[in-house]
């Protein structure tokens, strides 16, 4: 894997875990696609990335966590198995701000094109995010795209 792909995933997750819009969004190409598969949702673009990081952060108080796996595939991808440290700081998927604390472990492949991230895909449980947030019923909007 080229050095400069790994540093500038450094960078990003660096800039997400500081919660810094426009140091994350600089770090995605302009055609990125985010496809969370979880709630089978789908940003599109820089518009979409923001979107779908103001969802999060919004609701969630996120780190990306330093553990897990990663590999690099043939095609320049990246796997990685890692998680969020979350803490329940405002409304999200519905539930009002609780102030709980937990940890959701999740799966991303991440592509690259012309040095730039643009795209990720993420794998988790869904129960378990919602069992975080203190429910046990899923959002309505499960399956849209943005």
């Amino acid at each position: 894997m080229d050095q400069a792909l790994i540093d500038l995933t450094q960078r990003h997750v660096a800039a997400e875990n500081a919660h810094d819009m426009a140091a994350t969004l600089a770090t995605l190409h302009p055609d990125c696609v985010f496809e969370d598969l979880a709630m089978g949702r789908v940003w599109r673009g820089r518009a979409g990335a923001e979107e779908h990081y103001r969802d999060w952060w919004g609701g969630l108080d996120t780190e990306v966590l330093p553990r897990g796996r990663r590999a690099f595939l043939n095609d320049g991808a990246m796997i990685a198995e890692t998680g969020f440290s979350c803490r329940h700081i405002g409304t999200f998927l519905g539930v009002p701000a609780s102030g709980r604390v937990f940890e959701l472990p999740f799966v991303v492949i991440v592509s690259y094109r012309d040095g730039l991230m643009h795209g990720e895909r993420f794998y988790y449980s869904l129960d378990r995010l919602m069992a975080g947030l203190g429910v046990a019923t899923r959002p309505q909007y499960i399956g849209q795209t943005a």
